[in-house]
């Protein structure tokens, strides 16, 4: 930034008495607070966190400093709900992702519920020979949730995940969203949301990477017959 465009000192210092201010009606807010969503709160949040943005540029544009605050962008922080009191309808987004940590583990396990299914050796030229086609078959195969319960038998490392419940005065009409489901959401009629992601864990903690997990061949030495058939069964058992 040029000398003729950058802050004076008395912006700079007008910027931190906004900031200052600012502490003072978020404090008041929440001392005053009716319940969690006050939305006086959150409003003087909003201004709070404007301020102290504004006085880490200026400071930064006149002094070659920053604040130590952090400050949450306007995609991470949800407006104040504004939907149905007593909702009639809601609608729950999940969106978890995953890695190919093993593709060979993920093929054979496909290879194994197509075998099972159709009572016959799988090609591997059949979809069960392909990732994509493995994984179109396994999750087709299992429900989501045990999907992520069983991540690691299937070859897939978790990444972040996200769920959000949102509400709706009447439940949409039938095959209405299927073409687009996540589009159009409401942030308003957002109720509440849970994040998981390996950037909020300070620290992993002791003894975490020291579980051991069954593999295939631990499992066929526990049946005995080192036929293999114990894993099939369990992957089968809720067909």
């Amino acid at each position: 930034m040029s000398d003729a465009a950058q802050p004076t000192a008395a912006e700079v210092r007008a910027a931190a008495e906004a900031v200052k201010t600012a502490l003072d009606r978020h404090l008041a807010a929440v001392e005053r607070r009716s319940g969690e969503d006050d939305p006086a709160v959150s409003e003087a949040f909003n201004q709070l966190a404007a301020a102290a943005e504004a006085y880490d540029e200026l400071l930064y544009d006149r002094f070659d400093e920053v604040t130590p605050f952090e400050i949450p962008g306007a995609e991470e922080a949800l407006p104040p709900y504004a939907g149905p009191e007593e909702p009639n309808a809601i609608s729950v987004l999940i969106r978890r992702d995953y890695t190919v940590a093993e593709p060979q583990r993920l093929l054979a396990q496909a290879q194994r519920v197509e075998a099972a299914e159709f009572d016959d050796v799988v090609d591997e030229d059949d979809a069960a020979g392909t990732v994509p086609g493995a994984l179109g078959i396994l999750f087709g195969e299992f429900e989501p949730d045990e999907i992520a319960s069983r991540h690691k038998e299937f070859g897939l490392e978790e990444g972040d995940s996200t769920l959000w419940v949102t509400a709706a005065e009447e439940p949409p009409e039938a095959g209405e969203w299927l073409e687009a489901p996540f589009e159009h959401i409401d942030p308003q009629q957002v109720v509440c949301r849970f994040d998981v992601s390996a950037v909020f864990d300070d620290e992993v903690s002791d003894g975490e990477d020291d579980i051991d997990f069954v593999d295939e061949d631990e499992d066929e030495d526990e049946d005995g017959d080192g036929d293999g058939d114990g894993e099939l069964e369990a992957l089968d058992a809720e067909k």
